[in-house]
């Protein structure tokens, strides 16, 4: 049955409401507007002698919150890698290390954090896209060289902040400021050098000669960043001449390569000449001092001859007669021919035919040389002749 129907018994769901049933809202919303106008100084609630005091005092213990919580409010930290850059009213005051600091709250003071150790990157010819893809621009890629040839030059360039002040106020958008002195760092350097040396050998040259530059272009400008290294990325010629230009760099290395050959052949050959030289040197000193010692020998042997000569003038010459027979026959062939005693006749031998065209000694035929006989003629001397002949032909060739 309906609450509303007749018969009900009067169960009206709003009103009949007992004393043990849910409070009235309307009532309980009545209650709290006067406690709260009560603590503020308004009109409701009990009691309207204490209603100004309690009205003050509320007041005041919520400006003290507001207070505190507004001073609280002004404290930051700064972290390790970073650097805090107050400001009062818009204007520099100081520069906070790492480490809890407080400030006038806001809008008196404010704070810039500004991390002074991150690396940065700014990349000139390109920009990367994923772990190992670019995109190229050639609008930045292609530079003029100082032979007016074209080339396609990548490079990197990675900084620092390095004055956080310096940083935030000098300079506006102090980073897309570097990428344009980076460009035209290098961009003057690459115009002040030949092309074969910048594809070849020229690479890290031109890489600290840009660094350099840049850097002294941001101190000009008070940008307070600091270059930390500048990679040369990649760089060739452009591509309608890439295929020519290989051919060149082949070349070129074929140079280099015949060129260490040339140098390994030489290492090889240079110290074999100076050991033959040095040796060649050394037997020749060595003859040297032979000779001088075999002089020097020779002249105090004569010297001490001298003296045993003026000594005994008949013992030394006979003795210099017998060491100098004795060296002669020593080193020559000997014919000898033995001749009885009594015997006149003289005996012609030639020596020349004696001995062969060797130099060894001949057998002689005596029947064929003629032998001259005395005048005295007898049969002794005609026996003689004929020993003298046996024994020579016995004898010959020694």
């Amino acid at each position: 049955m309906a609450w509303n129907e007749p018969g009900n018994g009067g169960k009206d769901p709003w009103g009949n409401r007992g004393k043990d049933g849910p409070p009235d809202l309307d009532e309980v919303v009545r209650k709290m507007q006067q406690k709260l106008g009560g603590l503020f100084g308004g009109k409701g609630g009990s009691g309207g002698s204490n209603r100004p005091a309690q009205g003050s005092f509320g007041f005041g213990l919520i400006a003290v919150i507001a207070v505190i919580v507004w001073l609280l409010s002004g404290i930051y930290i700064v972290e390790a890698p970073e650097r805090g850059v107050v400001l009062r009213f818009g204007q520099y005051v100081t520069t906070t290390m790492p480490g809890p600091h407080w400030h006038l709250p806001y809008p008196i003071d404010k704070v810039e954090i500004v991390n002074v150790e991150e690396i940065r990157t700014a990349e000139i010819g390109y920009r990367s896209t994923g772990v190992a893809s670019t995109n190229a621009i050639p609008s930045e890629s292609l530079m003029l060289t100082q032979d007016e040839n074209i080339i396609d030059l990548k490079i990197a360039v990675q900084y620092r902040v390095q004055d956080a002040a310096k940083y935030l106020f000098n300079v506006r958008n102090p980073d897309i400021i570097l990428r344009q002195m980076m460009e035209s760092a290098v961009r003057e350097i690459v115009g002040r050098s030949k092309m074969d040396f910048v594809l070849t050998e020229g690479r890290s040259a031109i890489a600290n000669s840009t660094e350099q530059l840049l850097q002294s272009m941001l101190d000009a400008h008070d940008t307070g960043l600091l270059v930390t290294s500048v990679n040369m990325q990649d760089v060739q010629p452009p591509e309608q001449v890439q295929s020519a230009f290989a051919d060149v760099v082949k070349a070129r290395e074929d140079e280099v390569r015949q060129i260490n050959q040339a140098e390994a052949y030489a290492n090889d050959i240079l110290p074999k000449a100076r050991g033959q030289a040095f040796r060649i040197l050394q037997e020749a000193e060595a003859y040297k001092s032979k000779v001088v010692a075999k002089a020097e020998g020779d002249a105090s042997r004569f010297t001490q001859v001298v003296e045993e000569y003026n000594k005994a003038p008949a013992i030394t010459t006979e003795r210099l007669y017998l060491d100098a027979m004795e060296s002669v026959y020593s080193r020559s062939q000997k014919v000898m021919v033995d001749i009885e005693d009594g015997g006149s006749n003289v005996l012609y031998l030639p020596l020349d035919r004696m001995r062969g065209s060797s130099g060894n000694p001949a057998r002689l035929n005596l029947d064929e040389f003629n032998y001259p006989t005395s005048t005295s003629g007898n049969n002794n001397s005609t026996s003689s002749s004929s020993a003298s002949r046996d024994d020579v032909r016995s004898r010959g060739g020694r």
